[in-house]
């Protein structure tokens, strides 16, 4: 009884997840199950205007799963073979290596 109880709670987390990632609009709980950041840090980041939110109201948070998404993907970190390719480009253009 107790495994049939235990699959059923794992069986309930992952039915909520999919519906944090079909909804397009998410609370504060919501999006910090989406980002994996506690509630304080997300109260920090919207304070300091460091993430995309909505307060309709005055008081409810909340966000745009497309802008969390954006804001995940920003800072991107170029890969070594993109920085040799891009310095080889750039002796290419000036001149200075003859192919």
């Amino acid at each position: 009884m107790d495994e049939i109880l235990e699959r059923l709670k794992i069986i309930e987390k992952h039915v909520l997840d999919r519906n944090i990632i079909l909804k397009n609009v998410l609370n504060l709980n919501e999006a910090c199950k989406y980002l994996e950041l506690s509630q304080s840090h997300l109260y920090k980041l919207t304070s300091t205007g460091s993430i995309p939110h909505y307060k309709p109201n005055g008081k409810k948070l909340y966000f745009n799963r497309e802008e969390l998404d954006q804001w995940l993907m920003r800072n991107r970190n170029t890969t070594q073979e993109e920085i040799e390719q891009q310095a080889a480009d750039y002796l290419i253009k000036k001149g200075r290596v003859k192919l």
